[in-house]
């Protein structure tokens, strides 16, 4: 699994019409369709076309994408943690994601009907994060009340939790989202745990209508003012037009994007953008019998990666065998890269870097 995205929006958004566009993109892949796990959520395969130029180089009997994960919950309302609607129903769906997608209704439509009656792009991030947050601050109060016993005890470990618990809880009450704070590593590490649903990285996709694709519009404007000030990332996208796409073989798609003008897709930024935000590279491993592309975190050793492929490579580590992408399909082949020089040798404290093209040596 590359990453995964929890998908939350007010109802009529286009929320829906997005994640089933992107179902229908993944179900277009020819190694690795669209999974339905349960009717909300998706899995994707992630374009890259190095991947493609590797395979051609390869000719190898499988080709095997990196993937994101879409999981699409009821459209939330005001209350919501309250209680009203469905969507607070679901919010325990994509507590453990990576990321948040929070699609934006930037688009008029005397046919679809808006909860509130006109449309409000800041006002309606404000009514779904609020609603985030009081589910946060149940989740707070609950697990502050444990640790408050704990800690009585004497527990070192649940003393400084609960000290981190009571400046979350002061963040919340005053309607600061807990990703905004500034937290050390071992806090880090706590609230990983937590599973707080304000403390994941935000995209907004700002869902437009046909005749707005470069996001021009004022309603985007707005958006793209509440993304600046926390520091969140912002994808153009119209959920009519992804549709269209998708719904056309994919020779055709490329002469469609281009009338539209439009380099990719709505999902290619989508996944480009959640890369950058979430901090992620992509390593390759390179054979005939199979060309494969895999996810790690920016930063991770080389190690780590070789453990994203089994864990008996991570624990056995011995080095590693690395050429750039670029080098390797400049070259040609993986013994030019060795006789040219450039085919490096690797050890423990070698961090991984995108387009890496890795072989792994490791013990059993």
């Amino acid at each position: 699994m590359g990453f995964n995205c929890g998908i939350i929006g007010l109802p009529n958004v286009g929320k829906s019409t997005i994640f089933n566009a992107l179902s229908s993109a993944g179900a277009q892949a020819s190694n690795y369709p669209f999974t339905t796990i349960d009717p909300n959520v998706g899995i994707v395969e992630v374009p890259d076309p190095r991947l493609d130029k590797l395979g051609g180089m390869y000719k190898p009997k499988k080709l095997t994408y990196t993937t994101v994960e879409f999981v699409d919950i009821a459209g939330l309302v005001k209350g919501a943690s309250r209680g009203e609607g469905l969507g607070n129903k679901f919010l325990g769906n994509i507590r453990e994601v990576d990321a948040i997608v929070h699609v934006v209704r930037c688009f008029e439509d005397p046919d679809v009907v808006h909860v509130d009656g006109s449309i409000g792009p800041k006002r309606d991030i404000e009514v779904v994060e609020t609603e985030l947050m009081m589910a946060d601050l149940d989740t707070v109060d609950k697990r502050l009340l444990k640790k408050q016993k704990e800690s009585k005890g004497g527990d070192k470990a649940a003393k400084a939790e609960l000290e981190l618990l009571e400046r979350l809880k002061v963040m919340l009450e005053k309607g600061e989202s807990i990703r905004r704070g500034v937290y050390n590593e071992e806090e880090s590490a706590m609230l990983k745990l937590m599973f707080l649903l304000t403390s994941k990285p935000v995209l907004y996709a700002a869902n437009v209508a046909e005749d707005d694709l470069e996001g021009n519009s004022k309603m985007v404007a707005e958006v793209r003012e509440v993304a600046a000030a926390e520091g969140a990332g912002v994808v153009v996208i119209c959920g009519k037009t992804e549709a269209e796409i998708t719904a056309l073989a994919p020779e055709d798609r490329p002469a469609f994007l281009e009338a539209l003008g439009l380099s990719e897709s709505g999902l290619n930024r989508l996944i480009r953008t959640g890369y950058e935000l979430l901090g992620l590279v992509t390593f390759f491993t390179v054979g005939e019998d199979e060309c494969k592309a895999w996810t790690v975190w920016k930063g991770a050793k080389a190690p780590q990666a070789a453990g994203r492929i089994h864990s008996d490579f991570e624990r056995g580590f011995i080095r590693a065998e690395v050429v750039s992408y670029e080098e390797l399909v400049r070259l040609g082949s993986w013994n030019a890269a060795k006789e040219k020089g450039v085919l490096r040798q690797e050890g423990k404290e070698y961090v991984v870097s995108d387009g890496d093209c890795i072989l792994f040596k490791f013990n059993v």
